[in-house]
C-alpha cells in the first residue's frame, strides 16, 4: 500500500551573509531601500514539502506516491525521486515554467530574507488525484492554492483518508475554506503557531476540533515534542533530544513522513508521533531537508 503525497517540489538556494541585516538597513530610509548583501557561501538543496516528506517516508521503507508539479528544469528532481523508488507517474511537468524556487539569505543572528517563486507549483491542480487502488493514506501539504482545494475535494470524494497539513499555506485560506478542509480530513497536523491561526480563523479550539469526526489533531512543538488531541483529551508526547542542532529546515516534513509511515501501517497515533519526534531529532542534525540518514533500528524505539 502507498501513501499519496500532495504538495510542492522546489529547489532551495541557501546563502549566508556574515553580518547583520540590521547594520545594512537604515529604518528611516526604507522607502528608498536599495541594499546588496555579499554572500560568500551558497548551496542548493532539493526541497518542497512533498519532496521532503517523500524522502523520509522512503528512508523508512514506505511507498511514497508523489502528486506535484515541476518546471522544465525539474528532470533532475524527478530522477532523484525515482532513485528512492518513489512513484513519479503523477508528477506534472510544466514545460514553460521553472520549478518552484526559494532563495534564502541568513545573517549571523539567524534572521532570514526569502524570495519565493512558485513557478510550476501554480499548475499543480492540473493533475488530479489518481483513480487507482492501493492508496492507504494521503496528505495535503502546502502547494498551490487551487491544488490544495481541489485535491482535498478529490480525496474526500474517493474516500481516501488524509492528513490536512496546511503549513505555510494556511494564510491563503479563510475560515470557511479551512472548515471545509477539516471536514474532509481524517487528521489535522499543524505546529503551535499554525494551530493558533487555524483556531482563530475557524472560531474553534483544539479541544472542539478534536471532538469532531477527526481521528486526531496533532500539534508539533519543536524540541518540546508534540500534543495529540483526541475527543477533547490532550496527550503530550515528549520530544527527543538531538545530538546536534544544525538546520531546522524540513524538520516538520520529516515528522510528517514518519507520521504517514505509521498511519500506512495502522499504528496508534501516539506511536506514529513518537517515531516522528525521533526522526525530527535526526533531521535537525543535518543540513537541508533531504540529507539525513535513517537507520532501521529507529523503528524499534
Amino acid at each position: 500500500m502507498s501513501a499519496l503525497i500532495c504538495g510542492s517540489l522546489a529547489f532551495d538556494t541557501i546563502t549566508t551573509f556574515p553580518g547583520r541585516f540590521a547594520q545594512q538597513i537604515l529604518p528611516e530610509q526604507v522607502h528608498i531601500l536599495n541594499v546588496s548583501f555579499l554572500v560568500p557561501t551558497l548551496r542548493r538543496e532539493f526541497g518542497g514539502c512533498a519532496g521532503n516528506i517523500a524522502y523520509t517516508l522512503a528512508q523508512l521503507g514506505g511507498e511514497p506516491l508523489v502528486l506535484a508539479a515541476v518546471g522544465a528544469d525539474g528532470q533532475e528532481y524527478v530522477q532523484r525521486l525515482q532513485s528512492w523508488k518513489a512513484s513519479t507517474e503523477h508528477v506534472h511537468v510544466v514545460a514553460d515554467s521553472y520549478t518552484a524556487q526559494a532563495i534564502i539569505i541568513t545573517d549571523v543572528d539567524n534572521n532570514q530574507i526569502t524570495a519565493f517563486h512558485p513557478g510550476a507549483m501554480q499548475s499543480a491542480h492540473l493533475r488530479p488525484v489518481p483513480a487507482r487502488g492501493g492508496i492507504a493514506v494521503a496528505i495535503i501539504a502546502p502547494d498551490g492554492r487551487d491544488a490544495m482545494l481541489q485535491h482535498a475535494e478529490q480525496l474526500a470524494a474517493a474516500g481516501v483518508p488524509f492528513v490536512f497539513d496546511p503549513g505555510q499555506g494556511l494564510p491563503m485560506f479563510d475560515g470557511a475554506e479551512l472548515k471545509r478542509f477539516v471536514a474532509q480530513a481524517s487528521w489535522v497536523a499543524v505546529n503551535d503557531y499554525e494551530a493558533r491561526m487555524l483556531c482563530d480563523r475557524t472560531g474553534e479550539t483544539l479541544e472542539s476540533l478534536s471532538r469532531s469526526h477527526l481521528k486526531g489533531v496533532i500539534v508539533t512543538l519543536g524540541a518540546a515534542g508534540c500534543d495529540l488531541w483526541q475527543q477533547g483529551v490532550r496527550t503530550h508526547v515528549p520530544g527527543v533530544a538531538a545530538t546536534e542542532v544544525v538546520d531546522p529546515t524540513g524538520c516538520g516534513d520529516a515528522f510528517r513522513g514518519a507520521l504517514l509511515f505509521g498511519l500506512e501501517r495502522g499504528w496508534p497515533l501516539e506511536r506514529c508521533i513518537a517515531l516522528g519526534n525521533r526522526i525530527g531529532a535526526l533531521k535537525i542534525a543535518c543540513r537541508g531537508g533531504q540529507n539525513h540518514r535513517i537507520d532501521p533500528s529507529v523503528l524499534a524505539g
